[in-house]
């Protein structure tokens, strides 16, 4: 699942972009932005989030 960064939560410390290996996660403006395009959604972005800014949803098996 492609990860959603909340960018009001965002502290902007960078431990995602240090993480994401196909470098899609980039700052603007001091907060983190995601070209999904090339997110390879391994979630190392979300587990490096101090602030809880970056979640992934997934689906619910049982309704």
């Amino acid at each position: 699942m492609i990860p959603i960064i909340d960018r009001d939560l965002c502290t902007g410390c960078e431990n995602c972009v240090e993480v994401c290996p196909p470098n899609a996660i980039s700052m603007k403006d001091g907060k983190a932005y995601l070209e999904a395009e090339f997110c390879e959604e391994c979630g190392f972005c979300a587990s490096a989030c101090p602030a809880d800014a970056i979640r992934i949803e997934f689906p619910l098996l049982y309704p």
